[in-house]
């Protein structure tokens, strides 16, 4: 009795010892059970990381990136969080720099859908449609924002240009005027005033009008190269130099300056993009046609 019993677990244990021989073997069923014991267990997935917003200070930061850049950081903003009217009115911004208008306009109404009387998100889109020369498309919404903001000067000034774009040039120097009430002084709008009337041909008043603007503290490059161009129009073109070389890089300058002579035969003439472009192909990067600004 005890030596079959001894017997029984001799056996018992080789069959035990016998079972990764088995499973190894492909003839040879292995039970669910043991399958499971010897495939190897799944490594466990990471969760994925939850979307974040940016800081105060990333956003900041992300200002002082080239348009391309900042156009990718604020899309990424706004897949965070779609209801973020700043990234979407940046993003509006950083595409229309890009020239990349229809986007530009796309964000901004994206914006406007779910806040309606966001300001920001108005003036960009007004901002696309003009820098179009749609300018026509961009009137309704200014004067939307002149009603929701009516002691902002920017809405009156944009409209001046929109409504030049439509040949209404009556209502586009009262816009203009009232942007000055609004704002005395401002070089934008003083600047946007000189090319209104340079494109009537009225020189004097547009250098006399870019002359107070250029003196002001907050002037900017478009400013001085809308003196520069109105002032070589004239023949004056070592000041204008002087002006370009202040602002461009070299070889631009230098293009800038070959353009302006070119058009020295008809200084007479209004100035007008159209005119000024079918003289001469602007020059790749040039700023001597005339520059509107918000």
């Amino acid at each position: 009795m005890c030596t079959n019993s001894s017997s029984i677990a001799t056996i018992l244990a080789a069959l035990m010892l016998a079972g990764p021989a088995l499973a190894a073997d492909p003839g040879v069923a292995v039970p669910p059970a043991k399958a499971a014991q010897s495939a190897p267990a799944p490594a466990k997935a990471a969760a994925p990381q939850p979307l974040r917003k940016a800081l105060p200070a990333e956003r900041a930061a992300a200002e002082r990136l080239d348009p391309l850049a900042r156009a990718a950081f604020w899309s990424h903003e706004t897949d965070v969080d779609p209801m973020d009217a700043e990234a979407g009115v940046r993003l509006a911004v950083a595409l229309r720099q890009l020239g990349r208008y229809d986007e530009a306009d796309a964000a901004a109404t994206k914006v406007t859908t779910l806040h309606p009387e966001n300001v920001e998100a108005i003036l960009e889109i007004a901002r696309a449609r003009i820098s179009e020369r749609q300018g026509f498309y961009a009137i309704q919404p200014l004067k939307q924002a002149s009603r929701l903001a009516p002691k902002d000067w920017r809405p009156f000034s944009l409209l001046g240009v929109a409504l030049e774009q439509s040949q209404r040039p009556g209502e586009a120097l009262e816009a203009y005027n009232h942007a000055l009430v609004l704002s005395p002084e401002n070089p934008a709008v003083l600047s946007n005033l000189a090319m209104f009337h340079a494109a009537k041909g009225e020189r004097a008043e547009a250098e006399a009008l870019l002359r107070r603007a250029v003196v002001r503290p907050d002037a900017t490059v478009q400013v001085r190269q809308n003196l520069a161009l109105v002032i070589g129009l004239e023949g004056k073109l070592d000041e204008a130099e002087q002006l370009i070389r202040e602002d461009l890089p070299p070889a631009v300058a230098s293009a800038n300056l070959a353009y302006l002579k070119s058009l020295q035969p008809a200084a007479a003439a209004p100035l007008t993009q159209a005119a000024a472009k079918s003289v001469a192909p602007a020059p790749a990067g040039s700023k001597v046609v005339p520059i509107k600004q918000p």
